[in-house]
């Protein structure tokens, strides 16, 4: 069986440095055995790679990017909140997408599919999460996504 590191090798990603909080805040809280991740942003090598709002100039498509994006990087924390050891990762329950959207936008669950479908081919079964996928006026920094996770430790 592959190990998560492994499977992300496979898929062309090498994890990142886990970003430092851009304010007052946690990147990460490890409560139990629950792991919170914070809302991580599209950022590739540490510039947000994706901003604006989905429907008034960003296509779907550069929307799914930007949600891979922040799936790799909370991936990034996840190892951070882990002790760098991914395979402590015992399943991925929940994430939170923010969309960035025009008024109209409605495609908001298509975007979330990129951060959905990286993460379940990383994490295998692990990965297969509930979520949700939210419209809002502005992200931080005009990102075009955010999105947050809450992990089981294993």
């Amino acid at each position: 069986m592959m190990t998560i590191e492994e499977r992300l090798g496979r898929m062309g990603i090498a994890l990142p440095e886990a970003a430092a909080p851009a304010a007052n805040y946690l990147p990460w809280r490890r409560h139990g055995d629950i792991l919170y991740i914070s809302g991580q942003l599209p950022l590739k090598d540490g510039k947000l790679a994706v901003t604006g709002k989905l429907g008034a100039g960003v296509e779907v498509e550069s929307g799914q990017e930007a949600a891979r994006l922040c799936a790799i990087n909370i991936l990034a924390q996840a190892k951070a909140g882990l002790d760098g050891d991914l395979e402590r990762l015992g399943a991925l329950l929940k994430i939170t997408g923010y969309v960035a959207s025009a008024p109209d936008f409605t495609e908001q669950h298509l975007v979330i599919n990129g951060a959905s479908d990286l993460l379940a081919e990383a994490l295998g079964e692990r990965g297969r999460h509930a979520r949700a996928a939210i419209g809002m006026a502005s992200l931080p920094l005009d990102a075009a996504v955010e999105i947050d996770a809450i992990i089981a430790i294993a």
